[in-house]
Parts: structure tokens; sequence; C-alpha cells
């Protein structure tokens, strides 16, 4: 019995320093000020990272001074959390598969098209009830003005590696044809009907592209970039987790076994 408890304690032990990279990847997703715009998806990861240490720490206390009803406790508890953390990931996966960017000719950077991005995506993230808020955040970041203090050429611009947000929000999209000015300041459009974004985008700093599809592509294809950087970990963790997880229901099933054959004797 002391072996198994040991083992079992060892087990929550690993369970515990899995919910670290948890926690790490979901900070790390809900600090980018990237992502400042987008409350309600900033914290989930890290609410169950949390939630996986603080059950982990039960189970080994459970183990450690051999009280069952914790590791029956412990048990449950982390299987309902390894069952929310799977269909997370899942989810994340199914949706952020769709991607609205595409190649523009003499541009290092990449354009956005709302339409190829998953319908979740773009009901749950950028749906009317939300842009409204995510857009005045957009306006109210350095997101876009910090461009003006980069690049002053149009040629530097061109060829800069901007990211989706910058590019879906701060420029007119390429297509339309504006002239470039500065980072912010476009002119004159040689194709101001080929996309309904063209006409919606204004020279005002407070409105650029904000109200653009391609703003809302350039959102969420910042938000899968994110995700798919931090969801190899999560996965990695999260095999290690299942893993322990199973170990230490054999270990506990040995401890009630050995516990009820002592009884009986």
């Amino acid at each position: 019995m002391s072996s198994s408890n040991n083992i079992t304690a060892f087990l929550n032990f690993l369970a515990f320093m899995c919910s670290i990279p948890i926690i790490a990847s979901g900070t790390w997703l809900a600090s980018n000020p990237d992502n400042e715009c987008i409350h309600w998806l900033r914290w989930p990861v890290v609410f169950i990272g949390i939630a996986i240490m603080l059950v982990s720490l039960t189970g080994f206390i459970g183990a450690y001074w051999k009280k069952e009803g914790l590791l029956g406790v412990y048990l449950v508890c982390m299987a309902l959390l390894i069952v929310l953390f799977l269909v997370l990931l899942v989810l994340t996966f199914v949706v952020t598969g769709p991607t609205g960017d595409y190649m523009v000719p003499g541009r290092a950077y990449r354009d956005y098209r709302l339409a190829g991005f998953s319908y979740w995506l773009r009901d749950h993230i950028v749906g009317p009830d939300n842009w409204g808020n995510i857009r005045a955040c957009l306006a109210d970041s350095a997101v876009c003005s910090k461009l003006n203090n980069q690049y002053v050429t149009a040629e530097q611009f061109f060829a800069a590696d901007l990211s989706p947000i910058q590019s879906g929000c701060c420029k007119p999209p390429t297509i339309c044809g504006y002239q470039y000015m500065n980072p912010t300041l476009w002119i004159n459009p040689t194709n101001g009907v080929v996309d309904v974004d063209c006409s919606i985008w204004n020279n005002d700093p407070n409105q650029l592209c904000y109200n653009c599809d391609s703003c809302k592509g350039g959102l969420l294809g910042n938000l899968r970039k994110e995700w798919k950087k931090s969801n190899l970990i999560l996965i990695i963790t999260l095999v290690i987790l299942i893993s322990v997880y199973l170990i230490g229901c054999c270990a506990y099933k040995n401890t009630l076994t050995k516990s009820n054959t002592k009884g009986k004797k």
C-alpha cells in the first residue's frame, strides 16, 4: 500500500508540473497585446491550468497522507478537467483550421478575407454583438499609429512583415489600388468598387479600416496564428497528463485492492 501511495503521490506531482506549461501558454495568449481587445477569450486556458494544479495538489495530499477520500475526489475532478481540456483543444483545432489569408503580388505581408475563416469564429468573435467593442478597442490602441514611426517609404512598407491585424485594419485592401502616402494615409483608389471594403476605408486615424471585413479577418488571422503556436505545447502536455492519470487510476485501484485484502485478513 505504501508503495502504491508513493507512486500515486509522484504521479500527482507530475500532473502538478503539467499544469505549469498550460498556465504559461494561457498567460502568453492572454497577455499578448494583439489579443487585448478579445476579453472573454483570453483566460480559459489559464483557468483550466490553475484548476489542474489545484486538483493535482489535492491528489498529492491524498496519496502522501493516505486519504483515500481525497484520492477519489482527485480522480473524478481530474477526469472532468481532462475532458474539458480535450474539448477546448478539439474546438480550437476545428475553428482555427480554415484561413482567410492570401498572398498579394509584390507584398511581403498577406491580405485577409473574412469569408475564409470558420463560421464559428465569425459569429462568436467578430459578430455584430461583439465587433462594436472590439472596434473601439482597436481604435484606442497603438496597433496602427506605431507603423508611421517604423516605415517611411512605400518600398519599406511593402516589404514589411505586418501582423494580420496591421494588414487587415491599418491599410485598405491591396486589391483596391490605393496610392501609398504613409502606412495609414492612402489616396485615389483605382478599383474603388471591386470590394466593399474599398469604400469603407477612411484616412481618419479613428476610422481607417476598423469597419472593414478585412480588419475582422485580420483579427481572426492573428488569433488563429497564436493558437496554432500554443497548441503544440498544449497537446504534448495533455498526452502526458492523460498518461499520468491512467497510471494513477491503476495505482489507486491497487491501493484499494490491498486495503480490502488487508481488511479481510
